[in-house]
């Protein structure tokens, strides 16, 4: 009897060695929640970028910097997906797929913020990073807005250039804004700008037309023919979307009003080649979109792994250099320009 209680006297002693053993070699919560601090060392960064419209030129050449800041970087992997008919409901959709997925960091550049904001609140709140980029979201929806440069600067840089192009600030000149989408919370928030600006310094543009074209160049090529026919006298268009602006002005082309009704507006240089060098468009007004693209993915990469945190005032992009912080929105930097003189030197 002696013999057995010492043998189970034995045993419990060893148990208990091996459980304290086990204890001590096992992580710590700090440790184990590694994925959501975003610090452990060696560890992949995924990435969802998703565009307004998967297939446009722009949205393509965004998409090609962020490829190439995913290859600088070295941790991350970039994945590119969008709806291609442009519908915020099934960018909603996929911001829920990949929240299941178990993604680090979902960038979006929302069609209709408050469609989205759901899906962007419930990826957070199960420990996704989310960012929006090229189009601001709904504010609490995410942590960080990657801007391409301030809306007021945008808007005031169309404006400028209609009224340079135009040449003669005197002369009372109708003017029309063909958009994407009216619920589309930049080119809203670009409109308003634009309609101070010309109140204050260009009261000779006189807006008399905004009509959306749903981001499909037919549409914006027959609400810019709609226009012209009810407004005889027009003698501008704003096209202040890729999409609107090169339906605006193969209208204004094919109605042979070249040099008669002036286009402006943004997209890439490559798809309005053509317009400037006939004279349909005298100026194109955007940003460098792969630049856009790299930034976005430099900014999710940093929140990921701590690097960029709330109230900071700057960032570190990589090959972009310092760049500032307003409130919470990374400033990609100044508009470009481009005209007969430049834009051949311009490939996106």
């Amino acid at each position: 009897m002696k013999n057995s209680t010492r043998h189970y006297l034995s045993i419990a002693i060893l148990l208990a060695s091996i459980t304290a053993f086990l204890g001590a070699c096992a992580p710590s919560p700090s440790e184990s929640s590694s994925k959501t601090s975003g610090e452990e060392s060696g560890r992949k960064i995924t990435i969802c970028l998703i565009p307004k419209k998967k297939g446009l030129p722009y949205f393509t050449s965004c998409a090609a910097g962020a490829q190439e800041a995913a290859k600088d970087l070295g941790n991350v992997e970039l994945i590119y997906d969008g709806p291609t008919d442009g519908s915020p409901d099934k960018q909603a959709s996929m911001i829920e797929q990949y929240t299941l997925k178990g993604v680090d960091v979902i960038a979006v550049s929302p069609n209709d913020p408050d469609v989205v904001a759901p899906a962007m609140r419930k990826a957070r709140a199960k420990g996704v990073h989310v960012i929006a980029w090229d189009a601001d979201a709904v504010k609490d929806a995410r942590a960080f807005f990657v801007n391409q440069a301030s809306a007021k600067a945008i808007a005031h840089g169309m404006v400028d250039t209609m009224a340079n192009d135009l040449g003669n600030p005197s002369v009372k000149t109708e003017v029309a804004i063909v958009t994407a989408y009216l619920t589309a919370a930049n080119q809203n928030i670009w409109i308003e700008h634009m309609k101070t600006h010309m109140a204050s310094e260009h009261p000779n543009l006189s807006l008399v037309a905004i009509k959306p074209s749903d981001e499909d160049q037919k549409l914006a090529f027959k609400v810019t023919q709609d226009i012209m026919k009810a407004y005889p006298e027009i003698k501008g268009f704003f096209g202040i979307s890729s999409v609107s602006f090169p339906g605006a002005a193969e209208a204004v082309r094919q109605a042979k009003k070249t040099g008669q009704i002036m286009v402006t507006g943004l997209a890439t240089p490559n798809s309005m080649k053509s317009y400037v060098k006939d004279g349909t468009v005298k100026s194109v007004v955007l940003w460098n979109t792969a630049e856009l693209g790299y930034l976005t993915v430099q900014v999710a990469e940093a929140l990921a792994t701590g690097k960029l945190t709330d109230g900071a005032s700057s960032f570190d992009a990589g090959k972009l250099g310092e760049k500032k912080i307003e409130d919470d929105h990374v400033l990609l930097g100044d508009i470009l320009v481009f005209n007969k003189d430049n834009i051949d030197a311009y490939d996106f």
